[in-house]
């Protein structure tokens, strides 16, 4: 059996950890600024140890980690859920979060009948003309 390395790639460890479906994702994100370790700035190739803390968003949801472990390959989540300890006010954080999404107003709620027929934007278009009716080429009597 394999022992595990004292310090590994930044972005191969978020590929191993499943934090990122691929690596070249991970060193995109890295890439983007949406990853840090320790506070600072990171690189792709930048060597990581247990005990670093890693700052990283994954869409919507930021995550704060501490570095437990290393691994040299990608196992099954349970395994890669113990490289890495998630730290209180990360959790309380992503709650918060998710609290908010929930409560959000659902955006289709502000549509009431969808999009304005012909006549509905002729009508508005009176009303923002201060025209009472439409314009007519026709001679009154």
């Amino acid at each position: 059996m394999t022992t595990p390395p004292d310090a590994m790639r930044l972005d191969k460890w978020l590929w191993c950890a499943r934090f990122y479906k691929t690596r070249s994702l991970a060193v995109e994100e890295i890439g983007k600024g949406r990853v840090t370790v320790n506070g600072q700035a990171a690189k792709a190739a930048r060597d990581l140890r247990a005990g670093d803390t890693v700052a990283l968003r994954q869409g919507p949801v930021a995550r704060t980690v501490v570095v437990r472990a290393l691994s040299s390959y990608r196992g099954p989540a349970p395994v890669a859920q113990q490289l890495y300890e998630e730290t209180p006010d990360s959790i309380a954080a992503r709650a918060q979060a998710a609290e908010a999404r929930r409560l959000a107003p659902e955006p289709a709620a502000t549509l009431r009948e969808g999009r304005p027929t012909k006549r509905d934007r002729r009508s508005l278009d009176d009303v923002r003309r201060g025209w009472g009716d439409r314009w007519s080429a026709s001679v009154d009597d």
